[in-house]
């Protein structure tokens, strides 16, 4: 019969390697578990940068264009106030935006890594535009239809002379300058808040 030393010394042998293979396997866990927190925050950086940096180019964008079309809505008020009855001037507008960019953009990690608050302003953010984008070609369909084709036409074709006023069915452009007044405020706001938002997340990493 074994020795009890040599029972004692196999035990300890195989206490041993199942130690080493424990800690070895704990170890791999342990690397790969680390590589993939490494390989998140890398792509939490690169999400959170590409969206800091879209979002200030178009919160630049957005002042300039609301500047631009302030400064027209403006002098079209101040000239119809004044009885000058100002040519109405057809509308046109070209984006970029489209949905599917932000969608993409989540659905490659977005939702997974980035702060619930950020979400909520990106989603803010992307209501406030589709309802600016989808009144804006609301306002081009009229102007295509109503304004555009009539240029050549007597002022008095847009306005009652005895008035110096837009004729009813023109009434609508005035609204339409100030529709565009109210999205630019929405929108400068909500590109805002997602900037101040997406900065707040950057310094947490």
């Amino acid at each position: 019969m074994p020795s009890t030393h040599s029972w004692l010394s196999r035990l300890a042998r195989w206490a041993a390697e199942l130690l080493l293979v424990f800690l070895g396997a704990y170890a791999a866990f342990w690397l790969t578990n680390h590589q993939e927190h490494q390989q998140e925050a890398l792509r939490r950086h690169q999400i959170l940068g590409a969206l800091e940096e879209q979002t200030s180019n178009d919160l630049v964008s957005a002042k300039a264009e609301h500047e631009r079309i302030g400064k027209i809505a403006a002098e079209f008020r101040r000239a119809l106030a004044a009885g000058e009855m100002p040519l109405p001037k057809p509308f046109s507008f070209n984006t970029d935006y489209s949905a599917t960019d932000v969608a993409t953009l989540l659905q490659s990690g977005g939702y997974q890594l980035l702060d619930i608050k950020t979400l909520v302003a990106l989603h803010r953010l992307e209501s406030v535009l589709r309802g600016g984008i989808s009144m804006m070609s609301h306002a081009e369909r009229l102007s295509d239809a109503l304004i555009a084709p009539n240029l050549d036409q007597d002022i008095t074709f847009f306005y009652d002379p005895a008035t110096k006023q837009l004729r009813n069915r023109f009434s609508r452009y005035v609204l339409a300058l100030d529709s565009f007044d109210g999205f630019y405020d929405n929108y400068i706001q909500a590109l805002t808040n997602l900037l101040a938002q997406i900065r707040a997340e950057r310094q947490k990493q």
